[in-house]
């Protein structure tokens, strides 16, 4: 038998819309490891297409760009997480810690099943 878990996803929707979750969280930070939005879709096993979409979405829609892209030249282009991305990538995490120790503190239900 499976051991027994209590799972739980949260997102922050706007407009009735999901914003931001675990998806955009994990682009972010390999963006912000990576320098990169393509190579941190190769990473995520997505399309460079929706991580574009993605990160557009999240400049379009937040207060503040969260990521800047640099054109190509001799260099090459990038990308660059900005401070708010910073913010939000910490502030989510945060969250998300909040949310897991609720989870364990909870465990207790688990043993009515």
């Amino acid at each position: 038998m499976k051991e027994k878990e209590i799972r739980l996803r949260c997102w922050i929707e706007k407009g009735g819309v999901k914003f931001f979750g675990p998806g955009r969280l994990e682009i972010l930070e390999l963006i912000e490891i990576e320098g990169s939005i393509s190579k941190a879709a190769k990473r995520m096993g997505m399309s460079y297409k929706k991580a574009w979409d993605m990160v557009d979405d999240l400049n379009k829609r937040g207060q503040q760009p969260f990521v800047i892209l640099r054109k190509g030249g001799e260099k090459g282009g990038g990308a660059e997480i900005t401070e708010s991305g910073k913010k939000i990538i910490s502030d989510y995490r945060r969250l998300a810690k909040k949310l897991q120790s609720i989870l364990e503190e909870e465990a207790e239900i688990l043993q009515l099943i």
